[in-house]
């Protein structure tokens, strides 16, 4: 296939996990990370070995079951994490241990009470600590997208030295406007003399409704690589949506990348998850919520019926949905209202129509939306005027 390759890392069995009450059981994690592989997910994040002997157990379930793609542990820049999270990974096929430390002001002062050069040698010999273990070694800058820009090349440029494969540049409170992180990831690419050694990867929480823009923004800037969760889920608002991210890769064909991920298992999947994980999807979430092919203004309804490219750029059948729905409220139209009694066995005329379009909307006011069974009672009700019954 023509163009660059976007690598997908989901971080639905660990930053998703992370959302309360979305705790998940060793056996619901193997199954998950199962029908991550199906979908064509090239990392699978399972979780952060050191956290907890269950994560431990998930993670190395997770390795002796994964065949193709890569299986990645969390750990902090601590010796014990990493040699707890090699030792987890050990029985997979293509390891990879993600380590890091936080890089801004507000964590280097903050959290860990240090300085720059003290955290640069963390950085430096965390990504060592994990060489013992794999050869792929994913580092994270926690807090990049607060981190002053000479200073994360500084450390960029240390980590692929002692080793690291990936670089992760996290926008982790999501603050970034998408031409800042946009910037940040270019500037990387610009000012970091070794970065043609590593791929760059885009981790971008939701705080401020931007994630999958600022992830957009990084790929388009040089990063290859997006770390996101089905539905969007994560810590605090959530992260990257994989959803969107791939849709907007396989959608705009003019930006030349593409990912390896089956399109007509994200809605079939993305059920599982909210399922599993016991967190519903909000109605109108982009791709897979539940309204996201579903039209109820009578303008919409009408250009869709005509031309469906009129209101959708997607078809529902690329995702695995259900089919675009017709949903009739008192904003629905004449076009609307003669599609849907057509599709119970109704074929009325334009008079009929017009007739029928009053007693609609007189039940449209008192109910939020109309069923087939209202419908139907509509039509016996008008049976001697019907001009054809199917």
């Amino acid at each position: 296939m023509a163009g660059d390759q976007v690598y997908i890392f989901d971080t639905t069995l660990r930053d998703g996990e992370q959302v309360p009450g979305c705790k998940l059981n060793a056996h619901e994690k193997v199954d998950l990370a199962k029908r991550l592989e199906e979908l064509g997910v090239d990392i699978i994040e399972a979780g952060f070995p050191i956290s907890s002997p269950g994560d431990f157990e998930s993670v190395n379930l997770i390795s002796k079951t994964i065949k193709n793609s890569v299986v990645c542990g969390l750990s902090r820049a601590v010796q014990k994490d990493i040699e707890v999270a090699g030792e987890a990974l050990k029985y997979a096929k293509r390891p990879r241990i993600h380590t890091g430390i936080g890089t801004s002001e507000y964590h280097i002062k903050g959290k860990f009470n240090s300085n720059r050069e003290d955290i640069l040698q963390r950085a430096i010999q965390c990504v060592k600590w994990a060489r013992n273990f794999t050869d792929d070694v994913e580092f994270y800058a926690e807090d990049a997208g607060r981190t002053e820009n000479e200073y994360l090349a500084r450390v960029i440029e240390a980590v692929i030295k002692a080793g690291a494969t990936t670089v992760n540049i996290p926008d982790t409170t999501g603050y970034c406007l998408p031409s800042q992180y946009g910037a940040k990831i270019a500037y990387l690419k610009n000012n970091v003399s070794n970065i043609d050694k590593a791929i760059i990867s885009c981790h971008c929480h939701n705080d401020l409704g931007l994630a999958t823009a600022n992830a957009i923004s990084g790929v388009i800037s040089g990063a290859r690589q997006v770390e996101c969760t089905i539905n969007g889920l994560g810590e605090r608002a959530g992260n990257t949506s994989l959803e969107e991210v791939v849709m907007i890769i396989k959608q705009h064909k003019d930006l030349g990348f593409f990912t390896n991920i089956k399109t007509t298992q994200l809605n079939p999947l993305s059920r599982l998850v909210a399922d599993t994980m016991r967190v519903p999807v909000q109605p109108n979430k982009a791709i897979v919520g539940a309204n996201a092919f579903s039209h109820s203004s009578g303008i919409h309804q009408d250009g869709f019926l005509k031309d469906s490219s009129t209101y959708e750029t997607i078809n529902p059948d690329d995702v695995g949905a259900d089919g675009s729905k017709i949903v009739l409220t008192a904003r629905s139209g004449r076009s609307a209202l003669a599609h849907r009694f057509q599709k119970i066995g109704f074929d009325f005329t334009r008079n009929d129509i017009d007739v029928l379009y009053q007693s609609f909307l007189q039940l449209a006011d008192k109910k939020k939306e109309i069923e087939e069974a209202d419908l139907r009672k509509l039509a016996e009700q008008y049976q001697p005027a019907m001009s054809t019954a199917l």
